[in-house]
């Protein structure tokens, strides 16, 4: 079992990179940051941009993975992504690895340029274009395309990923096409379970979910070994650090249903993932050289 920190671009700097420093320090195989121009009622700010924010962490680590959890079409163009990615990872002496999903329905992403609203169909439509955009240029492909959502003349990956055959993608999926997309463009995929308020509920949904995952996998006939399962533990209802005890046994069933890595959240002191940077270190120390990695 590997484990991930997601670290929110809700800092300045100068207290932000001590955080990316201690997640290496600490042991996370990967840590993250979340891809929005403002996210619920964090909007106000302070927050900032995952690229630069990320650029800036491979210049303070040298060995833990990095990623977005997760980038999403909802602001951005597959051609001038590419772009970001490309230099991320050879910035980061290929260690980047690139969570990737459909874009929310609403929310201050979805409406800040103010785009039509998509329904939920148009917006994995929307997704499969992008992926398959950044798919290509990623591997050094030009690419000229005009599709129903984005369009690319002669745009070019030059370069290419440090990584090959090209930066990893971990694909978000809940339902049965964005599933078959994590099969097919994905070295992983990330689901956040069901939302509810009952962590049995919870946890039902997190392995019914795992299993349609199989399923999706052996109609696609994609190997099962080439594909990493992530499970945000921080989707339940319950904070992963509310305390150790409850962590290790939150790992410790995300296992039993076949999940390869799991993702945190570091502590906020208030409102979303809030809990004690204690817990923290307790895990860092005392669950984290227990798992076998």
């Amino acid at each position: 079992m590997r484990v991930g920190i997601v670290i929110l671009a809700d800092q300045r700097w100068a207290t932000a990179a001590e955080r990316w420093r201690r997640a290496e320090a600490y042991g996370f195989d990967h840590a993250w940051t979340y891809d929005h121009v403002g996210w619920r009622d964090l909007v106000d700010g302070p927050w900032f941009d995952a690229v630069p924010t990320l650029t800036a962490a491979a210049m303070v680590t040298s060995r833990i993975r990095l990623g977005t959890l997760v980038a999403s079409p909802n602001f951005r163009h597959p051609v001038h992504f590419a772009r970001e990615v490309t230099a991320l990872d050879d910035i980061s002496g290929g260690r980047l690895t690139l969570g990737v999903g459909a874009g929310g329905i609403g929310g201050y992403d979805a409406d800040v340029l103010g785009w039509p609203a998509l329904s939920a169909r148009a917006r994995v439509d929307r997704f499969a274009e992008f992926l398959d955009v950044l798919d290509r240029l990623l591997r050094d492909e030009p690419v000229t395309v005009r599709g129903e959502h984005y369009a690319a003349v002669d745009a070019r990956g030059t370069p290419g990923s440090v990584q090959s055959p090209r930066v990893p993608f971990v694909v978000a999926a809940n339902g049965p096409r964005s599933m078959r997309l994590a099969a097919r463009y994905g070295t992983g995929w990330i689901t956040t379970g069901a939302k509810t308020t009952d962590l049995d509920q919870w946890w039902r949904a997190v392995r019914d979910n795992a299993d349609r995952f199989d399923e999706t996998l052996a109609k696609e006939q994609k190997d099962p070994s080439t594909v990493d399962r992530y499970l945000s533990l921080d989707a339940a209802p319950v904070f992963s650090l509310s305390s150790a005890a409850y962590f290790a046994d939150a790992v410790g069933r995300a296992a039993e249903h076949g999940f390869t890595d799991v993702v945190t959240h570091w502590p906020r002191a208030s409102s979303w993932y809030a809990g004690d940077e204690a817990v923290l270190e307790e895990v860092a120390t005392g669950v984290l050289p227990a798992l076998i990695r």
